[in-house]
């Protein structure tokens, strides 16, 4: 029987490349987006799921569960990209990237863990960020956001081994998709004290995902941590450099990779 996948976020991106991959590899995959009926050529059903409304959770997973009788692998990849000099990032934007990136994977999680101690046996993949490794400067929110999620799989994880289920992260570096078009900008302000400095970061940070990774990659990562029966805590998928840069934050003294990275945004 082929296993039974959820991915949230599935109408675009990484999780569309993650679930026609798995479509084509003969397992039963169901995705989501906020609105399904507008994504008429996806290879897989869309359901409809916000992850800022758990009651919506709550409806899509028990639909999948309805039709399919169980539930396998939940691949939290529903995300939005954040920018801006934290000074300037309204509260209510700051409050919108946690809801979508932090507490919408957490009532996700809940939403499907029944099910899964039920079965004893589940796989849960939080779709997080290389940037989540580190603070970046004017991605202080995305940062923060995805490394939460981060910390609270490593926790999750010990909570729910007695159960038989397994709980990982894959981080991605910079992949071509359409996360920048779909990411809150705060605006550039003329006057702003963070004018020039904001705005050659943001050149440079769109100009990393246009050359980003095919999305096809992270596909692949995902196909291979479902064959394993006993995946690892923590996943990077991108460019050697990027996954480098996690290593250098381990080793290198706090004020030397702040260095580093104040140089590569020419800060």
């Amino acid at each position: 029987m082929s296993k039974v996948i959820l991915i949230t976020g599935g109408s675009s991106g990484i999780g569309k490349s993650i679930g026609e991959l798995l479509h084509h590899k003969g397992y039963s995959v169901y995705g989501t987006s906020r609105n399904p009926e507008k994504n008429t050529n996806s290879v897989f059903p869309l359901i409809a799921l916000d992850v800022r409304n758990i009651e919506s959770i709550k409806l899509a997973v028990a639909k999948v569960i309805s039709i399919s009788g169980r539930l396998d692998v939940v691949i939290n990849n529903a995300g939005v990209g954040i920018t801006g000099p934290l000074e300037e990032i309204p509260a209510e934007e700051i409050k919108n990237n946690f809801e979508t990136n932090f507490f919408g994977p957490i009532e996700v999680m809940k939403a499907v863990l029944p099910q899964l101690r039920l079965q004893k046996s589940g796989l849960i993949i939080n779709i997080t960020s290389i940037a989540g490794y580190m603070g970046l400067p004017y991605r202080s929110i995305y940062s923060a956001s995805k490394g939460a999620l981060e910390l609270i799989t490593e926790s999750l994880r010990m909570e729910v081994k007695s159960f038989g289920i397994h709980i990982t992260n894959v981080a991605p570096g910079d992949f071509a998709t359409n996360i920048a078009s779909g990411r809150f900008h705060a605006p550039l302000i003329k006057g702003s004290a963070y004018e020039i400095s904001y705005g050659n970061t943001l050149k440079m940070m769109d100009e990393h995902v246009d050359s980003g990774s095919n999305p096809k990659d992270m596909a692949e990562a995902v196909y291979a941590i479902i064959q394993n029966p006993n995946p690892k805590i923590h996943y990077k998928v991108g460019i050697f450099m990027q996954k480098f840069s996690i290593v250098l934050k381990r080793i290198l003294p706090d004020k030397l990779y702040e260095k580093m990275l104040l140089n590569h945004y020419k800060l």
